[in-house]
C-alpha cells in the first residue's frame, strides 16, 4: 500500500510508519550520540545544552523563514537580534527599566527594524538575482553591527555589567544544574514560538501566502497576491525570533556591549540551517537543539578549550554538508547567477588602435606605475608598511575575483587560507629555515588542499552552502589552528626574522614593499592568464547559468572546485608574504570579520574586475587603519550597499564609465560608430559635427543590439531556458550534446 505523503513547511507530514514521522529528529538523536560517546555529561548540562540550541533555533528558524520567502541565506539574522536587544539591555540596566518594559520596547524595536530593513533594502533588490540579496545582507550585517557599537555611546555610560536582572524569583535544581528564572523563561518561551511559528505557517492565511509565494513571486505578484507585503511580514517575524534569541542569551551569558555578535553563534545556527537544507523547520529546530547540548557538554569536560569546541562545530557543519543535498529548482538554479553586475568591459576592438586611446592608456599606466613606484621616497615607514599591506590584500582580492566575480561562489571565511598560508609560510622560515620564495610555494599549496577539502562538500551541494561552510573554517583556523595553547612551537614565532626571497635580502621596508609588488604582479598574471583560457570562460558559463553549462556536459563541481583552489592558492600565498611583512603571526589579523571586510573588497571595487579589486583593498584596508572600530563597521556596510544599490560595478565601474566617456568624444570626432558605445546612449547624444545618415544608424542600432556581451540579437544571456538555448549545432531530438569548444563557450558566457 502507498502512503499518502504531504510536504509542508515544518517537513513531512505523511501517514507512514512512525518512525518515518519522526525522521526529523535524526540529526538530534544522531548529535546526542555523539555527545554520549564522546562527551558523557549528567543531565543537567545536557539541559541547559538544550536551553542554549533552542536560543540557536529561533536565529536558526529565522534564516529558514527569510530563505523560504527570499531564496536567499540572511547572514544579517543575529545582528537583526542584536540592535534591539542592545537597546533593551540598555534601557533596563542604564535607565532601570523593568525586565518587561525593556522586552516591549526590544520588541517593538525589532518589529520596526524588520519593516525598515525589508522596505529600504530588501524590496530594492526584489528583481535581482538571488546571490545579490545574500551579498547586501552581509552588507547590512555590517552596518547593523556598526549600529550595535554607537548605540551605549546615546546612554553615555559603558562601563556598568551587561548580564539582565531575573525577571522573576525562581531556581530549580536538576541533575546537579541550577536553572535560573532566566533558564525558566526560556524553557517557556522558545516552545511557545516554535508552536506559535508552526500555527502561523500551516493554519493563519498570511503563513500559507507566505509559502505559496516562496517559489515563483513574479507570478504570486500578478496573480494579485500582495507579495511585497508578505516579504514585509516575514522580516518582521524573522526581527523578532532573533531579538527573542539575542534577549534570552542576554539573560543566560550577557549581552558583549562593544564587540559584535560572537561567530560561533551565527555558525551554530547556520549549521542547523544546512541539516534542515534551509527548509525543513521542524528539521532545523531539532540539529539547533543537538548542536547546542554538544557544545555544552564538550565545556562541561575538563580541560576543554572554547577553540575544541569550533573545531568539532566545523566538522559537524563538514559532515552535515555531505549527508544532506538538495533538490535544486528554478528558484535554486538561478541563485548563482550575477547577470545584475554590470561588467566593466574592455575598449571595444574598432578604437584600440587610434593613437589617441594608445597614448591615453600609456599615460594612465605610466602614471600608475610612477606612483606606485614612488610610494617608499615619500612615505614614513608605517605609511608604507600599510601600503604594504594593502598590496598583499590585493593578492587576496584577486583570489575572490576568481571566486566570487568569475566562479559566482560567495566565501566569508576567506582569511581562514590567509591565515593557514601564514602559519605555514612562516613556520617554514622561522622553524626549518627555508627561502621565502619555497615558502611561499609550498604555503601556496597548502592552501589550495585546504580549499579543496572545504569546498568539495559545499560545492557537490550546489546553492550558497559555500558561504557557511568556508564563515566556519574562518572560525576554526582563528580559534582553533592558530591557537598557541593548543600548537604552541609548530607555530611561528610572535617575532620572526623575515627570510630572503631568492636571495633578495627583505629587512628594509622598501625591499619588503617592492618584493610584494612583484609577487601582486605574478598573481595578477596568472589570474589574467586563467580568465582568458578555456576553463576562465567555463567559469563565466557556469556562473551565469550551471544547469545550461551542464547541458553542454560541463563538470560544473570539478570547474567550480577547480577555481576555489586557485583561490585558495593564490589567498594562502598571500598569508607566507603577510606573515614576512608582519615579521611575526598573531591570531587577531584573521578573525572571521576580517574575512567579511575582505568580501566587502571586491564587491566596493568592483566583480569580476582586477583593477577595481585593488582599489576595494585600498578602500577597506585604509578604513581599517584610520578609522576607529565601529566606524569600520558602518564605512564597509554602507560602502557595499552603496556599491550594490548605486553603482553594481563598484569603484571600477565609475573608472570605466568616465573612461567610456572619453571615448564616445574620441569616436564622435573621427565619425567612428562604435556598436558597444552607442549601446549605452541615445544615438541622438552624439557631438559629431555632422549627424550619420538614416542607414549608418540602423547599422549601428543592429550592431548594438548584439553588442552587450551575450552574443544575441534579442540581449538575451545565459540565464535562458536551457532547452530553448540548446547548441545550435546538435541535433534537438538529441539527449546527449556533445561538449562545446571554446569559442562556443565564450559566446554563451
Amino acid at each position: 500500500m502507498t502512503a499518502i505523503t504531504a510536504a509542508g513547511p515544518l517537513g513531512r507530514i505523511t501517514s507512514s510508519p512512525w518512525f518515518e514521522r519522526l525522521s526529523f529528529l535524526g540529526p538530534l538523536v544522531a548529535l546526542l550520540v555523539v555527545q554520549q560517546v564522546l562527551f558523557p555529561t549528567p543531565m543537567g548540562i545536557v539541559l541547559n545544552g538544550a536551553l542554549v540550541g533552542g536560543r540557536i533555533a529561533l536565529i536558526a528558524l529565522g534564516i529558514a523563514l527569510v530563505y523560504r520567502a527570499n531564496r536567499v541565506v540572511n547572514f544579517a539574522q543575529g545582528d537583526l537580534g542584536a540592535l534591539p536587544t542592545t537597546l533593551a539591555v540598555m534601557l533596563v540596566i542604564a535607565w532601570g527599566w523593568s525586565y518587561w518594559l525593556g522586552l516591549i520596547a526590544g520588541l517593538l524595536a525589532a518589529v520596526l527594524l524588520g519593516v525598515l530593513v525589508e522596505g529600504l533594502i530588501v524590496r530594492r533588490f526584489f528583481t535581482a538575482p538571488r546571490l545579490v540579496l545574500t551579498v547586501a545582507t552581509i552588507g547590512l550585517s555590517q552596518l547593523l553591527a556598526g549600529a550595535a557599537l554607537f548605540l551605549p555611546r546615546a546612554f553615555g555610560d559603558t562601563t556598568f555589567g551587561t548580564r539582565l536582572p531575573q525577571p522573576f524569583e525562581a531556581e530549580w535544581h536538576f541533575g546537579g544544574t541550577v536553572f535560573n528564572a532566566n533558564d525558566i523563561f526560556t524553557m517557556i518561551v522558545v516552545p511557545v514560538c516554535l508552536i506559535a511559528l508552526a500555527v502561523f505557517l500551516q493554519r493563519s492565511t498570511v503563513g500559507v501566502a507566505i509559502i505559496a509565494a516562496a517559489e515563483k513571486a513574479d507570478r504570486a505578484f500578478t496573480l494579485g497576491i500582495p507579495v511585497a507585503r508578505l516579504h514585509t511580514v516575514v522580516w518582521v517575524v524573522a526581527s523578532v525570533l532573533a531579538f527573542l534569541a539575542m534577549f534570552l542569551r542576554a539573560g543566560a551569558v550577557g549581552l558583549p556591549i562593544g564587540e559584535v555578535l560572537a561567530p560561533t553563534f551565527l555558525v551554530q545556527a547556520l549549521g542547523a540551517a544546512v541539516f534542515g537544507r534551509f527548509e525543513r523547520f521542524t528539521t532545523i529546530a531539532a540539529a539547533a537543539i543537538g548542536l547546542g547540548i554538544v557544545d555544552q557538554a564538550m565545556t562541561f569536560q575538563a580541560g576543554n578549550k572554547p577553540a575544541y569546541n569550533d573545531a568539532v562545530l566545523f566538522v559537524i557543519v563538514l559532515v552535515g554538508l555531505l549527508v544532506t543535498r538538495t533538490k535544486v529548482g528554478r528558484v535554486d538554479a538561478d541563485a548563482s547567477a550575477w547577470q545584475a553586475i554590470k561588467e566593466v568591459r574592455p575598449i571595444p576592438r574598432e578604437m584600440r588602435g587610434l593613437p589617441e586611446v594608445v597614448w591615453g592608456r600609456v599615460l594612465v599606466w605610466g602614471l600608475v606605475a610612477a606612483f606606485v613606484l614612488s610610494l617608499p621616497m615619500w612615505l614614513s615607514t608605517s605609511r608604507l608598511g600599510l601600503a604594504t599591506i594593502i598590496v598583499t590584500f590585493g593578492i587576496v582580492a584577486a583570489s575572490l575575483v576568481v571566486l566570487t566575480g568569475w566562479a559566482g561562489q560567495v566565501s566569508l571565511g576567506h582569511m581562514g587560507f590567509v591565515g593557514v598560508g601564514a602559519a605555514v609560510g612562516g613556520a617554514l622560515t622561522d622553524h626549518r629555515g627555508w627561502d621565502a620564495a619555497l615558502a611561499l610555494l609550498v604555503a601556496g599549496l597548502v592552501g589550495a588542499v585546504a580549499a579543496a577539502v572545504v569546498g568539495y562538500p559545499a560545492l557537490r551541494r550546489r546553492g550558497l552552502t559555500l558561504a557557511v561552510s568556508t564563515l566556519a573554517f574562518g572560525l576554526l583556523v582563528s580559534s582553533y589552528l592558530l591557537n598557541r595553547t593548543i600548537f604552541g612551537d609548530r607555530l611561528p614565532g610572535r617575532r620572526i626574522d623575515r627570510a630572503p626571497l631568492l636571495t633578495i635580502d627583505l629587512t628594509s621596508d622598501t625591499a619588503m614593499y617592492y618584493a610584494s609588488l612583484v609577487i601582486l604582479g605574478l598573481a595578477l598574471a596568472m589570474v589574467v592568464g586563467l580568465r582568458r583560457s578555456r576553463t576562465g570562460r567555463v567559469l563565466i558559463a557556469i556562473r551565469e547559468n550551471e544547469r545550461a553549462a551542464r547541458s553542454y556536459g560541463i563538470d560544473a563541481t570539478r570547474t567550480s572546485l577547480a577555481a576555489f583552489a586557485v583561490s585558495g592558492f593564490l589567498a594562502a600565498l598571500a598569508g607566507a608574504l603577510y606573515v614576512q611583512q608582519q615579521q611575526g603571526l598573531s591570531a587577531g589579523p584573521f578573525l572571521p570579520q576580517a574575512s567579511l571586510d575582505l568580501f566587502a573588497m571586491v564587491v566596493i571595487g568592483g566583480l569580476g574586475s582586477l583593477p577595481g579589486a585593488i582599489l576595494g583593498a585600498v578602500y577597506v584596508r585604509g578604513a581599517n587603519f584610520f578609522l576607529p572600530v565601529e566606524w569600520r563597521f558602518i564605512a564597509t556596510g554602507v560602502g557595499l550597499l552603496f556599491a550594490l544599490l548605486v553603482f553594481p560595478s563598484g569603484i571600477a565601474g565609475i573608472l570605466a564609465d568616465l573612461r567610456d566617456g572619453a571615448l564616445r568624444k574620441i569616436a564622435a570626432r573621427r565619425g567612428l560608430v562604435v556598436p558597444s558605445l552607442l549601446a549605452d546612449v541615445r544615438v541622438d547624444d552624439g557631438h559629431a559635427d555632422a549627424p550619420p545618415d538614416e542607414d549608418v544608424l540602423a547599422a549601428a542600432g543592429a550592431a548594438a543590439a548584439t553588442d552587450d556581451g551575450t552574443g544575441r540579437p534579442d540581449g538575451s544571456t545565459a540565464g535562458g531556458d536551457p532547452v530553448a538555448d540548446g547548441p545550435p549545432d546538435d541535433d534537438p531530438s538529441s539527449g546527449d550534446p556533445s561538449p562545446p569548444d571554446d569559442e562556443t563557450v565564450e559566446a554563451r558566457s
